[in-house]
Protein backbone atom coordinates (compact mmCIF):
# COMPACT_ATOMS: atom_id res chain seq x y z
CA UNK A 1 0.00 0.00 0.00
CA UNK A 2 0.99 3.60 -0.45
CA UNK A 3 0.13 6.79 -2.24
CA UNK A 4 -0.38 6.82 -6.00
CA UNK A 5 3.00 6.81 -7.70
CA UNK A 6 4.77 5.13 -4.79
CA UNK A 7 5.62 2.05 -6.87
CA UNK A 8 3.06 -0.44 -5.62
CA UNK A 9 2.54 -2.14 -8.99
CA UNK A 10 6.17 -1.98 -10.10
CA UNK A 11 7.55 -3.37 -6.84
CA UNK A 12 4.68 -5.84 -6.43
CA UNK A 13 5.30 -7.31 -9.90
CA UNK A 14 9.05 -7.57 -9.28
CA UNK A 15 8.54 -9.21 -5.87
CA UNK A 16 5.98 -11.66 -7.23
CA UNK A 17 8.26 -12.64 -10.11
CA UNK A 18 11.27 -13.12 -7.82
CA UNK A 19 9.28 -15.28 -5.39
CA UNK A 20 7.08 -16.99 -8.00
CA UNK A 21 3.83 -15.72 -6.44
CA UNK A 22 0.86 -14.41 -8.42
CA UNK A 23 0.47 -10.64 -8.66
CA UNK A 24 -2.85 -8.78 -8.71
CA UNK A 25 -3.30 -5.04 -9.10
CA UNK A 26 -6.61 -4.15 -7.44
CA UNK A 27 -7.37 -1.39 -9.95
CA UNK A 28 -6.78 -3.78 -12.87
CA UNK A 29 -8.97 -6.37 -11.17
CA UNK A 30 -11.77 -3.82 -10.73
CA UNK A 31 -11.51 -2.75 -14.38
CA UNK A 32 -11.76 -6.38 -15.49
CA UNK A 33 -14.76 -7.08 -13.27
CA UNK A 34 -16.56 -3.86 -14.19
CA UNK A 35 -15.51 -3.98 -17.87
CA UNK A 36 -14.67 -0.29 -17.57
CA UNK A 37 -11.60 1.79 -16.76
CA UNK A 38 -11.20 3.39 -13.33
CA UNK A 39 -11.29 6.81 -15.00
CA UNK A 40 -14.59 5.96 -16.68
CA UNK A 41 -16.05 4.60 -13.44
CA UNK A 42 -15.15 7.90 -11.72
CA UNK A 43 -16.65 9.93 -14.60
CA UNK A 44 -19.81 7.89 -15.05
CA UNK A 45 -20.66 6.77 -11.53
CA UNK A 46 -18.50 8.87 -9.18
CA UNK A 47 -16.02 8.20 -6.42
CA UNK A 48 -18.60 6.95 -3.91
CA UNK A 49 -19.67 4.16 -6.26
CA UNK A 50 -16.02 3.35 -6.95
CA UNK A 51 -15.17 3.12 -3.24
CA UNK A 52 -18.13 0.77 -2.66
CA UNK A 53 -17.12 -1.66 -5.39
CA UNK A 54 -13.46 -1.33 -4.42
CA UNK A 55 -14.36 -2.63 -0.94
CA UNK A 56 -16.40 -5.48 -2.38
CA UNK A 57 -13.62 -6.63 -4.71
CA UNK A 58 -10.99 -6.22 -1.99
CA UNK A 59 -12.96 -8.53 0.33
CA UNK A 60 -13.43 -10.99 -2.52
CA UNK A 61 -9.68 -11.14 -3.13
CA UNK A 62 -8.71 -11.24 0.55
CA UNK A 63 -11.06 -14.17 1.13
CA UNK A 64 -9.26 -16.17 -1.57
CA UNK A 65 -7.18 -18.87 0.09
CA UNK A 66 -4.36 -18.71 -2.48
CA UNK A 67 -1.22 -16.68 -1.86
CA UNK A 68 -0.62 -13.62 -4.02
CA UNK A 69 0.82 -10.12 -3.96
CA UNK A 70 -1.88 -7.44 -4.11
CA UNK A 71 -1.17 -3.85 -5.09
CA UNK A 72 -3.89 -1.69 -3.57
CA UNK A 73 -5.20 1.57 -4.91
CA UNK A 74 -3.79 4.57 -3.05
CA UNK A 75 -7.07 5.25 -1.27
CA UNK A 76 -8.11 1.67 -0.62
CA UNK A 77 -6.96 1.46 3.03
CA UNK A 78 -8.71 4.73 3.90
CA UNK A 79 -12.34 3.76 3.31
CA UNK A 80 -14.88 1.72 5.23
CA UNK A 81 -13.48 -1.35 6.92
CA UNK A 82 -10.83 -1.90 4.26
CA UNK A 83 -7.85 -1.38 6.57
CA UNK A 84 -9.28 -3.73 9.17
CA UNK A 85 -9.85 -6.37 6.49
CA UNK A 86 -6.35 -5.87 5.09
CA UNK A 87 -4.72 -6.26 8.49
CA UNK A 88 -6.85 -9.28 9.45
CA UNK A 89 -6.40 -11.18 6.19
CA UNK A 90 -2.91 -10.28 4.98
CA UNK A 91 0.52 -8.87 5.69
CA UNK A 92 0.62 -5.21 4.65
CA UNK A 93 3.63 -3.23 3.46
CA UNK A 94 3.68 0.57 3.14
CA UNK A 95 5.76 1.99 0.29
CA UNK A 96 6.60 5.45 1.57
CA UNK A 97 7.79 8.27 -0.68
CA UNK A 98 8.41 11.96 -0.10
CA UNK A 99 6.01 14.56 -1.44
CA UNK A 100 8.71 15.80 -3.85
CA UNK A 101 9.31 12.30 -5.23
CA UNK A 102 5.59 11.67 -5.64
CA UNK A 103 5.19 15.00 -7.42
CA UNK A 104 8.02 14.16 -9.82
CA UNK A 105 6.47 10.78 -10.59
CA UNK A 106 2.90 12.06 -10.98
CA UNK A 107 3.30 15.39 -12.77
CA UNK A 108 3.26 13.74 -16.19
CA UNK A 109 0.53 11.22 -15.35
CA UNK A 110 -2.39 13.47 -14.41
CA UNK A 111 -4.48 12.31 -17.39
CA UNK A 112 -4.29 8.66 -16.28
CA UNK A 113 -5.17 9.30 -12.63
CA UNK A 114 -8.76 10.35 -11.88
CA UNK A 115 -8.05 11.96 -8.50
CA UNK A 116 -5.51 14.40 -9.94
CA UNK A 117 -6.85 14.76 -13.49
CA UNK A 118 -8.38 18.18 -12.83
CA UNK A 119 -5.65 19.55 -10.56
CA UNK A 120 -3.20 21.88 -12.21
CA UNK A 121 0.54 21.43 -11.85
CA UNK A 122 0.74 24.63 -9.81
CA UNK A 123 -1.31 23.05 -6.99
CA UNK A 124 -0.41 19.38 -7.46
CA UNK A 125 2.40 19.32 -4.90
CA UNK A 126 0.17 20.93 -2.27
CA UNK A 127 -2.62 18.47 -3.09
CA UNK A 128 -0.26 15.50 -2.70
CA UNK A 129 1.05 16.83 0.62
CA UNK A 130 -2.47 17.33 2.01
CA UNK A 131 -3.73 13.99 0.74
CA UNK A 132 -0.68 12.14 2.01
CA UNK A 133 -1.06 13.76 5.43
CA UNK A 134 -4.70 12.59 5.58
CA UNK A 135 -3.89 9.06 4.46
CA UNK A 136 -0.68 8.51 6.45
CA UNK A 137 -2.47 7.22 9.60
CA UNK A 138 -3.92 4.39 7.50
CA UNK A 139 -0.71 3.61 5.63
CA UNK A 140 1.31 3.60 8.82
CA UNK A 141 -0.76 0.74 10.23
CA UNK A 142 0.96 -1.58 7.75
Amino acid sequence: MGYMGSGKSVIGKAFSKKHNIDFIDLDDYIEKQEKCSISEIFKQKGEIYFRKIESIYLKELLNDRNSFILALGGGTPCYGTNMENILNKSKAVYLKCSVSELFNRLKNETNQRPLIATIGLSTLKEFIAKHLFERAPYYEQA
